[in-house]
């Protein structure tokens, strides 16, 4: 699978990058390189993480698969 050219080497990355830019970046201007790293810090670790549920994980959100999964 990590071969070049290879469709689906990088298809979980690119899915979350797309998430990413269009769930915040896109909606938002920068002042600073700190701002925008904080930013996506707090996107991760407070939406996407906790709260956002994905379809290749019976519909839960990251953290509750763990949960569920460590019990």
């Amino acid at each position: 699978m990590s071969r070049r050219g290879n469709c689906h080497d990088n298809a979980v990355a690119e899915s979350f990058f797309h998430l990413l830019k269009r769930e915040r970046i896109r909606r938002r201007t920068y002042a600073t390189r700190k701002d925008a790293r904080q930013d996506v810090f707090d996107y991760i670790e407070f939406f996407y993480n906790p709260k956002r549920k994905h379809g290749n994980n019976g519909l839960l959100s990251p953290i509750d698969f763990e949960k569920q999964t460590i019990v």
